[in-house]
């Protein structure tokens, strides 16, 4: 029985092809958007949360500025952080390492070619290597990583060495930055992180001379010891800094974060994007519901003679009902299964340009919740639209309907 309810449905919407058309753009526009949308957020979530994973929950970062996070803090950033600053952060309690690290952008010159970059200072000492050697986005492809004594010596992000240049880069090649002259001794393996493989990194005793900046550090990071808190060790180091800094509570030039509330923060703002985007989308998504509206009412006219036949035969007022909202609804799932194929036919074309950018470890989210969602969305949303001319179908009175259908 209700096999028979889906066949006259779809031979229904068939015999009124243009109609049955133009009412699915609005759904299907609107699906498009939000699936892709939430599949290249969820994706980017998710790749954000991983390679986090990879850096470690113990980590601490100390950024200049209120509230700013980041390896360079940000417009926020009003305050310096300083070797002195670095020394507090060393000896709280449940610190095991802390290297500081100096950001800055520079002229970069390779065999006549001149690129503008970031150029990473990074200290050669032994906290130096252990922050390295602790992340897997420094793990070196041809060459070396620094060693004890390195001055004018340069290791550069993938990119860099693939990318930037139209002539071979080698380790073993000389470099221009800010005219110095540096040699090449390492080359870093692909991260997959635009941050990561943009880098040059160069002693930071080097770079201190390079931009005349004895003192300044643009990020402290740090791990915590095996059985400290990270949240409770970033207690200590933020009170420890607001007594050597002499500003109180909530007044903090500087910024103390770990990897698990950067990752919070992020996933919020990506959260509050998402979903002020699939808002605007849901735009479109009511504008085919009232499309799917206008098309059931002009379909009842159209078919008032055919309910006429159907209820003198003996049929009930639940049961034409029940056909309209099946028709409205197939309406509905057949433009949300063309607006989920073209939304994830566009996330994965996204997922393609991030992948030609650069970013290889952005992967789009799909999952059977937002498949089934979608199409049971866009039937129940095509049902509820169908719900007032259907309604009206199945109040007819048989005799007014004939008459009405000559």
């Amino acid at each position: 029985m209700i096999t028979d309810y889906f066949k006259l449905s779809y031979r229904s919407i068939r015999s009124r092809k243009l109609r049955s058309w133009l009412t699915l753009i609005g759904i299907f526009i609107g699906i498009t958007a939000v699936v892709s949308l939430i599949s290249l957020g969820q994706g980017l979530q998710d790749s954000i949360n991983e390679e986090f994973n990879k850096i470690g929950t113990n980590r601490i970062m100390v950024s200049p500025g209120s509230g700013a996070f980041g390896p360079t803090g940000g417009a926020l950033a009003v305050g310096k952080i300083t070797e002195d600053d670095l020394d507090v952060v060393k000896g709280v309690k449940g610190i095991d390492i802390a290297a500081g690290v100096l950001t800055k952008s520079a002229k970069v010159e390779f065999k006549d070619e001149v690129q503008y970059t970031g150029i990473w200072g990074f200290p050669t000492d032994k906290d130096g290597s252990d922050l390295v050697e602790g992340t897997n986005f420094f793990d070196i492809e041809k060459g070396r990583q620094f060693k004890k004594g390195d001055k004018y010596k340069v290791i550069l992000g993938y990119t860099v060495a693939e990318d930037d240049f139209d002539k071979k880069v080698l380790v073993g090649n000389k470099i221009m930055i800010n005219d110095q002259t540096f040699s090449i001794i390492g080359i870093q393996k692909k991260a997959g992180t635009g941050v990561h493989d943009a880098m040059i990194r160069v002693p930071l005793e080097t770079a201190r001379e390079l931009f005349d900046e004895p003192e300044e550090i643009s990020t402290i990071f740090a791990f915590t010891q095996n059985g400290f808190e990270p949240e409770a060790v970033v207690e200590s180091v933020e009170k420890d800094l607001r007594k050597h800094r002499g500003v109180d509570e909530g007044e903090e030039d500087f910024s103390v974060s770990t990897a698990s509330q950067t990752i919070d923060q992020l996933n919020q703002i990506l959260d509050i994007v998402t979903i002020v985007i699939v808002g605007i989308a849901a735009i479109s998504i009511l504008v085919g519901g009232i499309g799917i509206m206008n098309t059931m009412y002009t379909t009842v006219t159209e078919r008032t003679k055919e309910i006429g036949v159907i209820k003198a035969l003996g049929a009930k007022n639940n049961q034409i009902m029940f056909l309209f909202l099946v028709e409205s609804g197939m309406l509905g799932l057949v433009g949300g299964l063309i607006g989920l194929i073209l939304g994830l036919g566009i996330a994965k074309m996204g997922e393609y340009l991030a992948v030609m950018l650069g970013a290889d470890i952005f992967k789009i989210h799909i999952s059977v919740f937002l498949i089934v969602g979608a199409l049971l969305f866009s039937f129940l949303l095509g049902a509820i639209s169908g719900t007032l001319p259907a309604r009206q179908a199945s109040m007819m009175q048989p005799v007014e309907a004939l008459r009405k259908g000559k």
